[in-house]
């Protein structure tokens, strides 16, 4: 019996690489990689390395897979979220940021 999943990896901003694998019952996560090609394509790819999921939570290369699942291989974050916002906002100022960032024109602050 055969299953259909998703399998997709973002090697950079704004690309993103999607790919429909068939596979037997009882397939891994590292089975539908190795089936989709990936790791041909992208030689730096090691999924001992990179964080891999399911649906968005994690998932280790051998956990099982189901039908219609979607497999998604994440890159290492270059710039900590918390210290990026933080440069933006310093950049930026109160003013550009928030809930003031888009107000009509002659509306109360906040609103």
């Amino acid at each position: 019996m055969t299953f259909r999943a998703t399998v997709v990896y973002s090697p950079g901003p704004r690309q993103v690489r999607e790919y429909a694998v068939t596979l037997q019952q009882g397939a891994t996560l590292r089975d539908a990689v190795a089936e989709c090609g990936l790791l041909d394509e992208f030689a730096q790819l090691d999924l001992k390395q990179h964080v891999v999921g399911i649906w968005g939570r994690k998932a280790t290369p051998g956990q099982r897979l189901r039908a219609d699942d979607r497999v998604e291989i994440y890159r290492p974050l270059l710039v900590d979220p918390k210290v990026a916002r933080r440069e933006r906002f310093t950049r930026q100022g109160a003013r550009g940021t928030g809930l003031f960032a888009k107000r009509r024109a002659g509306a109360k602050a906040g609103y």
